[in-house]
């Protein structure tokens, strides 16, 4: 659980780049801000965080959300 409640603490800090947008939008199906949307989504009772590496992985709603673990970059998406 540690590692949801950092991610939390540090929700304001999630961002994603240019390229990031398009690729989650495209990977999630989904029109409008994409890093609203994740921060939503992770922010959820529901949501289930690990750290594998340099990474985040955040599992809800049948996706995974990958985010790097110093930059709060939303690295990409998944169904």
């Amino acid at each position: 659980m540690h590692e949801k409640e950092t991610l939390i603490q540090n929700i304001n800090k999630i961002h994603t780049t240019e390229m990031g947008v398009g690729r989650i939008s495209r990977n999630l199906d989904i029109n409008g801000d994409v890093v609203e949307y994740c921060k939503k989504k992770i922010l959820k009772d529901e949501s289930v965080v690990e750290r594998k590496g340099k990474n985040y992985y955040v599992h809800i709603d049948n996706c995974v959300i990958t985010v790097n673990a110093s930059s709060y970059t939303i690295i990409t998406a998944h169904k």
